[in-house]
């Protein structure tokens, strides 16, 4: 088993903002629940994805969940709706949220949002026919075949997955080639 999570990292300086992580994020997400993705034209909730891409005047790139080890959001959330699986990710529990957004408050990252809640093309209400809003963020496409969405369908390879264990021995090793060359 992993000692650290895994989680998308962006290179801002291959994103061009064309928002296909967007749109394969909101499909994947939405194929069971609400029937999108399999025909154009069957969209008819927000599309809503689990990640932001963010413009600014020099650069642009996705805002995604980093799976942190000492997770603010999970640490927060008082329903228990955000929990760490056993490969180590931070879920939501959409059905257990209340939408609080005390894990909203506590993502360094700007990475949570509030959103609504949607199944079979409408929107599921409250007693008081308000929309039921949940936490909503990256979930590295957890039970998808072929890992997160985004990662796949960038056309210029700005999304990667990094596996912390693989990353952290890679430097190690780059270190200890770096020290014992500058020995000769």
């Amino acid at each position: 088993m992993s000692k650290y999570s895994r989680y998308v990292v962006a290179d801002s300086s291959k994103c061009t903002g064309c928002k296909a992580c967007e749109l394969a994020c909101f499909a994947e997400h939405n194929k069971k629940s609400n029937g999108v993705g399999f025909t154009v034209g069957t969209v008819e909730v927000p599309v809503t994805p689990k990640l932001y891409l963010t413009k600014l005047e020099a650069y642009c790139m996705p805002i995604q969940c980093k799976h942190c080890e000492d997770a603010p959001c999970l640490n927060a959330c008082q329903k228990h709706a955000i929990y760490r699986t056993e490969d180590k990710q931070v879920i939501v529990d959409e059905n257990k949220c209340i939408g609080c957004k005390d894990c909203v408050m506590a993502c360094p990252f700007g990475a949570i949002a509030i959103l609504p809640k949607s199944e079979k093309g409408t929107f599921k209400l409250q007693k008081d026919k308000e929309v039921v809003k949940v936490a909503s963020k990256c979930d590295l496409c957890e039970g998808i075949e072929g890992g997160p969405a985004c990662v796949r369908v960038c056309p210029n390879e700005a999304l990667q997955i990094i596996d912390a264990d693989c990353e952290t021995l890679a430097k190690n090793i780059r270190a200890a080639e770096g020290l014992y060359a500058s020995r000769f």
